[in-house]
């Protein structure tokens, strides 16, 4: 096989080449790295700018070492000798991590995240670290102090956010997988956007320390992958700690995921998931639950009361906790003349929420939660689109979705940050593409610390229709 064919290889199909010695660790990251140089690079400058570093010497020997090991057969798992990503709100050792902000510009870390040090542990190899939305605080990944990330399908069009360098690496084919962070969809958005997997975990399901947080109440870390089986192994690799339950998934089990998933049932929203949609995105939609509905799943309408309502409240704990951390730090209002200004005015309005509107805030996320826990009582999973559109442009502030235009912001963020709010795990996957050639994502969202019948649910999907076969244009 070709080297070129080898980097769009899902790691559930790469691992055992390189486990038996058939593919090479240190072939795959010098090709890999020329990718990055040509396509991400450019010779004129950034073409897609989805990382922020590439730390090539780093690479080349964590390879190097990942080769020695497999051939003295102490093999470490599916991730040893596997080239990845990170998203730069992870701290790494030695390693500028500059959660995507002016003054971290040069912040280097004397310690790895819990995420960094486990992915060191499993063998993997870092090719570096990919932009994002500055401080994870947006969903487009138009970054004022190092640039947009392009999206690989349409390079006028952003590959959403937070973790949009993430996403945009692996559709184009410069990583294997990437670990993001998700407070309202960072994960989700630019997976469905991208035409990738992206998994938000259950709250807690994976140690966040060292990640530079937005808003510890809603924060979560996952993997973003080619496949829902590489999200799978990714999980397992960084998931458990204080806090967490470990996620006990290996090669061997890839078997798993393939099992029928008997008398499967899925909910459909009755409020809020599907209003409001673009017709291709809901057509795309649609059609995966009749699919579901083949396969012999039952469809039955579920009622989320509240959604509609929790919106403003979901924003001020995001507002007053990003506000009270950045004050904690040191970094704002010190440094307020240094953020990109659609974070600095989120960060102004964080001083405007009162007490009285955070506790009530609170008490709203634990009813939203209850409504979801009575309605995955009686389904596996809730499905929905992830995104009500396709890709935006880069530099749009509104997307028309029929006769009406909505912020960029609040549509992204609209059907995923429930999630969030309730804590249930959460996975896109993509579910087809626009007439223009932009993929479309759909949701599911599953019981707490079920990820594993959620993956089953969604590799069901994913084997009948292999999306992944596609390539952007700019591979």
């Amino acid at each position: 096989m070709k080297l070129d064919e080898l980097t769009f290889l899902p790691i559930e199909r790469l691992a055992p080449l390189v486990a038996k010695r058939k593919v090479s660790p240190v072939e795959l990251t010098r090709a890999l790295l020329q990718r990055i140089e040509q396509i991400d690079r450019g010779r004129a400058g950034p073409r897609l700018n989805a990382y922020l570093t590439v730390t090539v010497e780093r690479a080349l020997a964590d390879a190097q070492r990942a080769e020695t090991e497999i051939a003295r057969r102490r093999c470490r798992g599916p991730l040893h000798g596997i080239p990845i990503s990170l998203k730069d709100n992870f701290w790494t050792r030695g390693i500028r991590s500059t959660a995507g902000s002016k003054f971290l510009r040069d912040f280097v870390p004397d310690r790895d995240s819990v995420v960094a040090q486990r992915l060191r542990n499993a063998g993997a190899v870092l090719l570096g670290k990919t932009n994002l939305h500055e401080f994870a605080y947006g969903v487009t990944t138009e970054n004022p102090h190092f640039g947009p990330t392009r999206n690989p399908w349409d390079t006028a069009r952003i590959p959403g956010g937070s973790s949009g360098g993430s996403a945009a690496a692996i559709a184009a084919g410069l990583c294997y997988a990437s670990v993001g962070s998700d407070t309202g969809g960072s994960i989700r958005i630019p997976a469905a956007l991208c035409g990738i997997v992206g998994l938000k975990p259950t709250f807690g399901r994976v140690n966040c320390e060292g990640l530079v947080p937005l808003a510890p109440t809603f924060d979560h870390a996952g993997p973003l992958a080619r496949s829902v089986a590489d999200a799978a192994l990714m999980l397992a690799a960084i998931a458990g700690g204080p806090g967490g339950k470990a996620f006990h998934f290996s090669a061997a089990d890839l078997r798993a995921l393939d099992r029928p998933v008997r008398k499967l049932r899925l909910g459909w929203p009755r409020e809020y998931f599907w209003e409001k949609l673009d017709p291709e995105v809901k057509a795309r939609a649609e059609s995966a639950a009749r699919f579901f509905e083949g396969e012999g799943a039952e469809l039955e309408e579920v009622s989320l009361p509240l959604l509609a309502e929790s919106v403003e409240p979901s924003t001020h704990i995001a507002l007053a906790e990003a506000r009270h951390f950045h004050e904690s730090a040191g970094y704002f209002p010190a440094h307020a003349a240094d953020y990109g200004e659609d974070v600095r005015k989120r960060l102004e309005m964080g001083a405007d929420v009162r007490a009285t509107d955070y506790l009530k805030a609170l008490d709203v996320c634990k009813q939203v939660r209850a409504g979801f826990e009575a309605a995955l009582a009686r389904v596996d999973a809730i499905l929905a689109p992830t995104v009500p559109v396709a890709a935006p442009r880069i530099g749009e502030k509104l997307v028309r979705i029929g006769d009406e235009e909505e912020p960029v912001r609040g549509a992204l963020l609209r059907l995923n940050r429930p999630a969030n709010l309730t804590g249930h795990p959460a996975i896109s996957i993509p579910c087809g593409f626009t007439r223009a050639g932009l993929p479309i994502g759909l949701q599911l969202i599953g019981r707490m610390w079920d990820e594993l019948r959620l993956l089953r649910i969604a590799r069901l999907y994913e084997r009948a229709h292999n999306w992944m076969a596609r390539r952007p244009p700019l591979s």
